[in-house]
């Protein structure tokens, strides 16, 4: 998704929960929901900084070289990616979080 503004990002949303792997670009909603992977990481895509064509060719290159030489890496980003909890009451139970971080942090 080599989006120039992305405020929230549903497809990849909506993608990632039926197995498909993103490679967006990393803004908004996108970078929100989308970790990069690097081959040693907890990723669930893959991302890249500007959106020009050598750097969505970059990362498309990266996600296809996992899928061709790491078939097991790749299947266990596109887990990651249909696993993750993105509701609201995960996201409250996060935000709650931090106010009780910020309140206690004295």
């Amino acid at each position: 998704m080599p989006s120039r503004f992305e405020p929230c990002g549903l497809n990849q949303l909506y993608a990632m929960h039926y197995g498909t792997v993103p490679v967006v670009h990393a803004v908004g909603g996108l970078r929100d929901t989308v970790r990069h992977f690097d081959g040693e990481n907890d990723g669930t895509g893959w991302t890249f900084e500007r959106a020009t064509p050598d750097k969505l060719q970059w990362a498309l290159g990266q996600a296809i070289y996992t899928y061709q030489s790491h078939r097991e890496s790749f299947m266990q980003v596109a887990l990651r990616a249909c696993h993750q909890d993105l509701g609201w009451d995960h996201a409250a139970y996060l935000y709650e979080q931090k106010f009780y971080e910020a309140k206690y942090s004295h």
